[in-house]
């Protein structure tokens, strides 16, 4: 009699071994209070570049690098391409083929282009740009606030709406300099919005399922409160 129930034991959640607090209004609010905003950025190829055209973007380079003072992180993500989705279309496409020439033909394209991406192993790249603002620059001085701040991860921003929109100006500003510097190298850069910032990191952590199970839109996402 009064046998003892022995309940199973709940395994942490992800989110306590990552530094993010919270992500909204398009920036990362990591559990030190401070925030961060991620550019998504294009690409040139450097070695199709004439000599003077490569001599002028290492010259924009490196003044882009003298015209920031802040740090600026580069991140490079790497991902084997999936072409799942055009292949379907082609495939749907083959299937209303009334000419049977084309119909064979495209047959014959959909293994080709799986053939080649699978023995090739070929892989997609994404450059990443992240804009770190730390409230009060990380000064000594501040050493106890902050250190409030990371006991009740962004509470006080939570709390004064007014210190949040403060911080955003002062990452905004930022962003734009990046921006700036990145177009003088004819490279483009965009802000990771809410929605596409938590796609990034949900598929970052989640490497075997984010092709098979995609992340809902934001609307549908349930969080614990």
């Amino acid at each position: 009699m009064g046998k003892e129930i022995q309940k199973k034991p709940t395994l942490p959640s992800v989110q306590r071994y990552l530094d993010i607090a919270e992500i909204r209004s398009d920036l990362v609010i990591l559990k030190d209070g401070s925030i961060r905003a991620v550019l998504l950025a294009s690409s040139i190829n450097f070695s199709l570049k004439s000599t003077e055209e490569q001599q002028a973007i290492v010259s924009a380079y490196i003044n882009f690098l003298n015209f920031i003072d802040f740090p600026l992180q580069i991140v490079v993500q790497s991902r084997k391409l999936n072409i799942d989705k055009y292949i379907a279309d082609v495939a749907e496409k083959q299937k209303t083929q009334t000419n049977e020439l084309l119909r064979l033909q495209t047959a014959e394209y959909v293994n080709y282009i799986k053939e080649l991406v699978e023995l090739g192993d070929i892989m997609s790249k994404k450059f990443y740009l992240v804009v770190p603002y730390v409230p009060g620059g990380g000064n000594k001085e501040n050493f106890f606030r902050r250190l409030t701040g990371a006991l009740s991860p962004v509470s006080a921003i939570r709390l004064n709406e007014k210190i949040f929109s403060d911080y955003r100006k002062q990452i905004d500003t930022r962003v734009n300099r990046v921006v700036s510097g990145l177009s003088s190298m004819s490279i483009s850069a965009v802000q990771l919005d809410t929605q596409a910032l938590i796609e990034l990191f949900y598929n970052t952590y989640n490497l075997d399922i984010y092709n098979q199970q995609k992340l809902a839109s934001l609307g549908e996402v349930q969080v614990e409160q």
